[in-house]
């Protein structure tokens, strides 16, 4: 999945709305968030993240977050959430494969 733009208090709903619609329509377990063209993230934001994260764990799966800019990597650093979710600088090879766990 790729994000872009804002994810703050306006745009959060339709994200929310977005990894409801993915988990409730697919057995999704392990769901990968492109954030490089993610500008910004607010506290809004952050919970809409961490709610996904809640509800893969729920089905024994898992969330991660691959290339976020500068200015969203800090707020996962000052929040602590870079502890939480696994992060990526850029896109491992083993999420390019078929198997993610392979």
């Amino acid at each position: 999945m790729t994000i872009v733009g804002e994810i703050d208090l306006y745009t959060a709903p339709g994200l929310q709305s977005e990894f409801a619609r993915l988990l409730l329509e697919t057995p999704a377990t392990y769901v990968v968030i492109d954030m490089s063209k993610v500008e910004f993230c607010d506290s809004t934001g952050m919970n809409v993240l961490l709610s996904a994260l809640k509800r893969l764990k729920e089905r024994g799966g898992t969330l991660e977050l691959v290339a976020p800019r500068p200015a969203v990597r800090k707020i996962l650093q000052v929040t602590g959430l870079d502890s939480v979710f696994t992060v990526h600088e850029a896109m491992p090879g083993k999420l390019l494969t078929a198997d993610p766990k392979g």
